[in-house]
């Protein structure tokens, strides 16, 4: 079976949807030792320094249109990562057998955010309301209104490609829910089973330090990094000792730096740039709990999942598929409220026992729904089911 893979960011680009990408075409290309799949991944991303022979499938960079024609031609599923315009519309004019890795919300936002920027608040969906114009000026103050009238045209055909694929795959239920399309299967982020963080049994105040809070990530707007220096300016005041790290970096590290001064939390905070391998660890030795407050409806929450895996605590906004995916696992607050999240905070201070107890149900959660293996099992029993080939109903294409 020859799958195709079409990603718009590819390594060495890093992130959320790259990480995703690379785990399910090697996946995939491990199973290809016994002949059942094929897999070539195609991207406009440039390699720069990576080195594509190192890797396990076929890499394609920057096809042209004949070439990327050629190769959907030559596919019997192709799985897009995102709905990518240009090889939604060549596949639908060859009626092949298409899935969508819903990542994001372009079928149903012009910005694929579903955040409303004059409010700076969580869009009801303008879009899908026909209010076209709220979706003009929501863009048109980052982008321009001429870019801003096109974001909003080119996604009434990206929306009607995606109502006629043959699977849509959001990555979680909200996503599910937001994008109401349909022939839609959930298929969650799936990472490497990893070795749970056995350092976290040992953090409690009674050994004399301070408990340890942490965000790591980009440090972005979106991400409502604020309120983690708000809450914990709450907690200051009313004398607790603690620590916070922010482990990341990003264009609003400044304005997060600047915030830490004004609010008086210099001998608090510590901001560690961006970090990688052994010096990411010794960083994520001594954290009591990762705090996610974002106040936009993240799709999945990959960072929320791969520190689940690591079994550690996860205070997060119950919000979006962020809230979906840590669940009772861990500690949820209401997005944007700051008093919520410094009382959760406040809560590991005054019951550490939970790091250990809610970093173990974490681990458990993310082994039975987040592990590589059931990702990879999901795709390729989708797969399966879309070619005559493969045993199951006969492939549905776009029409």
């Amino acid at each position: 079976m020859k799958i195709l893979i079409y990603t718009h960011p590819f390594a060495p680009v890093v992130g959320g949807a790259e990480t995703y990408v690379m785990l399910l075409a090697r996946g995939l290309s491990i199973l290809a030792n016994s002949s059942t799949f094929e897999v070539t991944v195609t991207t406009p991303t440039l390699a720069g320094d990576f080195d594509d022979s190192k890797l396990t499938f076929r890499v394609v960079r920057q096809p042209n249109l004949l070439t990327l024609a050629n190769l959907i031609r030559k596919a019997d599923v192709i799985q897009l990562v995102g709905p990518c315009f240009l090889p939604l519309l060549i596949a639908w004019f060859l009626r092949k057998p298409v899935v969508v890795e819903h990542h994001g919300y372009p079928p149903a936002c012009p910005n694929g955010l579903l955040f409303h920027e004059p409010t700076k608040a969580v869009c009801p969906g303008y879009f899908r309301l026909r209010r076209y114009r709220e979706c003009l000026r929501c863009n048109s103050g980052t982008a321009g209104w001429l870019r801003s009238l096109q974001m909003l045209l080119l996604t009434f055909p990206r929306r009607w490609l995606c109502q006629h694929v043959a699977v849509n795959a959001p990555i979680s239920e909200h996503v599910r829910k937001r994008l109401e399309l349909p022939r839609s299967q959930v298929i969650y982020y799936g990472i490497p089973v990893t070795p749970s963080d056995e350092e976290t049994r040992f953090i409690n105040p009674s050994n004399g330090r301070p408990l340890c809070f942490a965000y790591v990530g980009r440090l972005v707007s979106l991400k409502g990094l604020p309120l983690i220096l708000e809450a914990a300016k709450t907690l200051q005041r009313t004398g607790y000792s603690f620590r916070l790290r922010f482990v990341g970096d990003g264009p609003e590290k400044a304005e997060l730096r600047r915030l830490t001064e004004e609010l008086e939390l210099e001998n608090y905070v510590e901001f560690t740039g961006f970090i990688t391998g052994p010096v990411f660890q010794a960083a994520m030795k001594d954290i009591a709990a990762v705090v996610m407050p974002s106040v936009w409806e993240e799709t999945a929450g990959l960072a929320a999942i791969e520190q689940m895996m690591r079994g550690r605590l996860v205070i997060a906004s119950d919000i979006g598929g962020l809230g979906e995916v840590v669940d009772d696992c861990g500690l949820r607050f209401p997005a944007g409220n700051t008093e919520a999240l410094a009382q959760c905070m406040k809560s590991v201070l005054d019951h550490p026992e939970i790091i250990v107890r809610k970093g173990d149900n974490a681990r458990r959660r993310a082994l039975d729904l987040f592990s590589e293996r059931r990702m990879l099992q999901d795709h390729v029993d989708l797969y399966r089911r879309l070619t005559p080939s493969g045993g199951g109903e006969k492939a549905r294409h776009p029409a």
